[in-house]
């Protein structure tokens, strides 16, 4: 996954490797990441997700994250704009939401990105200078400029996913460290900041 590419031929790439893993891979690596984010936790608030899609990480890492004495809270999808964030307080408290993501189903938080002492965002990929390749709507890019200024963003990425450089656009917020299922948390070296 090097050299020159638009974001477009990256995604292609990507979700096409991700489509090819086997379930046992897929397996491994959601115990290890359930592994590392036990680490993340700690009594404060951490924003996540449910993954889907061949995303890396299960319901574990978010069991993991409350075992450790986190308060975690996952997106709610609405209309395109930033995102709303609800309590998750185990999988029998979720529910199908839009674009079949599973959601909690309690009310949102106010302001509850701006809670989150962590931040663990979805992601296609990650370069060693933060930039991050999402999907494409925009939602995260949307929301995180609500986040605290001290908030520690981090993208959760295979650990082939963590490259040398991404295409970059304005708008585009990086990150200051990335989570891989074997390579653990990582600061992404060219980062300043998070």
């Amino acid at each position: 996954m090097t050299g020159e590419r638009d974001k477009r031929a990256w995604r292609e790439e990507i979700l096409a490797a991700r489509k090819a893993l086997s379930t046992e891979s897929r397996e491994r690596e959601a115990a290890a990441l359930a592994t590392a984010a036990a680490e993340l936790g700690g009594d404060d608030w951490v924003c996540a997700y449910v993954p889907v899609g061949g995303e890396p990480g299960s319901l574990a890492m978010l069991d993991a994250l409350r075992a450790a004495g986190a308060r975690v809270l996952l997106p709610v999808t609405g209309e395109p704009g930033p995102l709303e964030w609800a309590e998750y307080t185990g999988p029998e408290g979720l529910r199908r939401g839009r674009f079949g993501l599973r959601e909690p189903e309690g009310e949102p938080v106010a302001n509850g990105i701006a809670l989150a002492a962590t931040i663990l965002v979805p992601a296609l990929a990650v370069d060693r200078r933060g930039v991050r390749l999402g999907r494409g709507a925009g939602y995260y890019d949307r929301s995180l400029g609500a986040c605290r200024a001290d908030a520690r963003l981090v993208a959760v990425v295979r650990d082939d996913e963590l490259v040398a450089r991404l295409p970059e656009e304005s708008h585009d917020h990086r990150m200051g460290w990335a989570l891989t299922p074997f390579g653990g948390l990582r600061r992404l070296e060219d980062h300043v900041g998070n």
